[in-house]
């Protein structure tokens, strides 16, 4: 099957089955979130009106600190897909990324699928994707490429050896990959976003990362799509035992999204993606350390049916932030990035075990 093959059979799975993270036997969401309270403010002292969402992130200012995560591209039938997403995107100042340009990379003539991106999204910030498998095929020449394709605004590299793992085609060499996103950290035009994709980032590995030479870091916590979970639903198809087998196995292997977000918070902005799926998880996700939040899967049956949807969707996220951030006596995202937060259950005990200490997020910084 060919790399353009692959990204519409993923795309209509992720419409069609259930391919999330299973919850935990209390029927908590494995990313986290369940864990987490902000603690709420009987005095705000503020107009809800007057709450102020926009954040910059290199460079460009979004209206919320929000954005449409790496999804689609590289095949004819995704096109329509982008086009909505993007289209919303601009519609309400977000940021997009794009899926994998792989397949476009091999194969200009699927370029159109991707570059339909910032036709629909001229002022937009937009992020393009590449795997970290490939930097040693592709090289400088190749991520330049991508970059031009959409007039990226920065270029995600995505960790994805979960799903690479359990696929009968997946590269599953990982040795060099530090250092090839070493080299495209210091000659790519644009900054780099080191992703995972469903398998969050553990701290020895953020700071790696960041040593690195990225300028951001995007978690992809356990608690969103399992793309384990996906390959287990294209291995059935096919009749492939093997490979539905691990795929059944290994379908909540990984590091929680929020766990990752308090593992991540070091020197450089991060990305909260992984089941994030409501404006009270990017507000928890934001008073934890993260400076942005991603969402795709929500986003997906919507973009099918159009633009129109994908924003009600966006906006009713948006409003729920807002929400959150009035009860929470909290203006401005620098805010909310200082509001008191509890950790509790399953996610205090795996960050206690960890070394870092919960307690603090119940302490942060108060003005008085």
């Amino acid at each position: 099957m060919t790399t353009s093959d692959r990204k519409i059979e993923h795309l209509l799975l992720c419409v069609e089955k259930d391919v999330e993270a299973h919850k935990t036997h209390f029927g908590l969401r494995a990313s986290g979130f369940d864990d987490v309270d902000l603690v709420h403010n009987c005095l705000p002292e503020l107009n809800k009106k007057s709450i102020d969402p926009e954040v910059e992130f290199f460079g460009k200012k979004l209206s919320a600190p929000l954005l449409i995560a790496s999804m689609t591209g590289g095949h004819p039938d995704t096109r329509a897909v982008n086009a909505s997403l993007a289209g919303a995107a601009e519609e309400l100042g977000i940021g997009i990324g794009v899926g994998s340009q792989r397949a476009a990379i091999e194969n200009p003539a699927l370029e159109e699928s991707f570059r339909i991106v910032r036709d629909k999204a001229p002022h937009a910030f937009i992020y393009g994707n590449v795997g970290a498998a490939q930097l040693n095929e592709f090289g400088i020449e190749g991520l330049e490429r991508a970059v031009e394709m959409i007039g990226a605004d920065a270029m995600a590299i995505h960790l994805n050896f979960l799903q690479e793992a359990i696929q009968p085609e997946g590269n599953i060499d990982a040795t060099g990959c530090l250092d090839g996103i070493k080299k495209i950290c210091r000659a790519l035009s644009v900054p780099v976003i080191v992703k995972e994709t469903g398998a969050g980032v553990a701290h020895f590995q953020a700071v790696a990362i960041c040593e690195a030479g990225a300028s951001a870091i995007d978690v992809g916590g356990l608690g969103g799509t399992s793309w384990a979970g996906v390959e287990t639903y294209r291995a059935q198809k096919r009749g492939d035992l093997l490979s539905d087998h691990l795929g059944k196995q290994f379908w909540n292997w990984g590091i929680p999204t929020v766990a990752s977000i308090v593992e991540s918070s070091i020197s450089i902005p991060v990305v909260a993606t992984g089941g994030v799926r409501s404006g009270l998880d990017i507000a928890k996700s934001l008073a934890l350390g993260a400076s942005l939040c991603g969402i795709a899967l929500p986003l997906v049956a919507p973009a099918l049916k159009g633009q129109k949807d994908v924003s009600d969707k966006l906006n009713l996220i948006i409003e729920e932030l807002k929400v959150s951030m009035f009860l929470s006596g909290c203006r401005t995202v620098y805010e909310l990035g200082n509001a008191p937060a509890v950790i509790t259950g399953k996610t205090k005990e795996f960050l206690e075990q960890r070394g870092f200490e919960t307690g603090k997020y119940a302490r942060r910084r108060y003005k008085v």
